[in-house]
């Protein structure tokens, strides 16, 4: 069964951190890219951080350039996103997602992992 399990959001003071990891099951990450998205209420759905666990290349909105690094552990099938120096506005539902290399769109979605920033 093809599952993504994406965990560690919970309650920070800003200027915190928090990591968040994006746990694989059922394929292979080394052809796939692992995306993280967030969403709060009244907001579309933003992209935040991408990485491409065949050739490590990255992406970050430019909302959270300097603050999130994604990083990928094929080994143990999981992409982590680091996330510091956090601000009330990072407040929202973090999703993770799989994209098969060279694919057009986003295959596999997991559930969300709260993160709330208090101020």
């Amino acid at each position: 069964e093809v599952q993504l399990q994406a965990s560690g959001g919970g309650l920070v003071q800003a200027r915190g951190s928090l990591r968040l990891s994006c746990a694989a099951s059922g394929f292979s990450l080394d052809d796939y890219a692992i995306g993280w998205f967030r969403q709060s209420p009244g907001k579309e759905r933003e992209a935040v951080s991408c990485i491409s666990s065949s050739d490590g290349s990255t992406y970050y909105a430019d909302s959270v350039k300097g603050r999130f690094t994604v990083s990928s552990d094929n080994a143990k099938n999981t992409v982590t996103l680091q996330m510091n120096s956090l601000k009330p506005e990072d407040t929202a539902l973090f999703y993770c997602a799989a994209k098969l290399r060279g694919g057009s769109y986003w295959n596999y979605w997991g559930q969300g992992t709260q993160v709330t920033v208090s101020s």
